[in-house]
C-alpha cells in the first residue's frame, strides 16, 4: 500500500472495520492516470465540482460548469479546463495558484455515477489551449494523481432541464446577468466588463 490514507483516516477505518475495504480500493480502483472509461465519463459532463484549499489550509467547494466537454483530456494524465467570469473574489482559482492542490468530482444524476479526480493545478493565460474556449479568463491545467469511482447509491437522480444560456460560445457574447447592474455592483465592476455598456441584462 501507498500513503494514500492519513492516520486520521486509518484512525477511522479502524473504529469502523473497514481498513481491508479501504486496501482492496486503493488496490483495485484508485489509478494515478485516467483510462478510456474515465476519458469518456469525463468527456460527457457539462459540470463538475471544485475542491481546493488555500494557504492556512483552509477548504473550498465551488460549481464549476460548461458546454458538454469542457473539460478536456489532454493526456491520460492531464486534464484542463476554462475559467468564465464570475462573481470577482477568485476563491478557488486562487487558491489553485496559491497551493495547486485541487480535488475535482464529476457527476451523472442521470444514470448514477462519480468520479473523483485529485491532482496538482496550474492556471496560464497564455495556455494554447485558450483558442478552443471563447472568452475564457485562462486554462487550468491538473496534473493528475489519484482517479477513482466512488458508489453512487446516494446520488439522487435528476433530469436536466436546460443548459445555462450564459455559457459561452463562439457564436455570440454571453448575457449580462441581472446582478452586475444592480447598486451594489454596478459601480465597482471591472472597467472592461461588458455590464458596463448599454443593454438590458438578463
Amino acid at each position: 500500500m501507498t500513503q494514500f490514507y492519513h492516520d486520521a483516516q486509518r484512525r477511522m477505518q479502524d473504529r469502523f472495520d473497514t481498513r481491508r475495504l479501504a486496501d482492496r480500493i486503493e488496490e483495485r480502483l484508485v489509478h494515478d492516470s485516467i483510462d478510456e472509461g474515465d476519458a469518456e465519463f469525463i468527456g460527457g459532463r457539462d459540470m463538475f465540482f471544485l475542491a481546493t484549499v488555500d494557504p492556512q489550509g483552509r477548504p473550498n467547494c465551488s460549481y464549476k460548469g460548461g458546454d458538454p466537454g469542457f473539460v478536456r483530456v489532454v493526456d491520460d494524465r492531464t486534464l484542463a479546463f476554462p475559467n468564465y467570469d464570475g462573481n470577482g473574489m477568485y476563491l478557488s482559482m486562487g487558491n489553485a495558484l496559491a497551493t495547486r492542490e485541487v480535488g475535482m468530482l464529476f457527476m451523472d444524476f442521470e444514470r448514477p455515477h462519480r468520479l473523483r479526480v485529485n491532482g496538482t493545478a496550474s492556471v496560464d493565460e497564455n495556455d494554447e489551449l485558450m483558442t478552443a474556449y471563447p472568452y475564457a479568463q485562462f486554462v487550468i491545467r491538473v496534473a493528475v494523481r489519484e482517479v477513482f469511482p466512488n458508489c453512487p447509491r446516494y446520488i439522487h437522480r435528476f433530469q436536466l432541464v436546460e443548459r445555462s444560456k450564459f455559457v459561452p460560445k463562439k457564436t455570440a457574447r454571453p448575457p449580462v446577468p441581472d446582478w452586475k447592474r444592480s447598486d451594489w455592483a454596478c459601480d465597482v465592476l471591472p472597467e472592461n466588463d461588458p455590464a458596463r455598456e448599454s443593454g438590458t441584462a438578463e
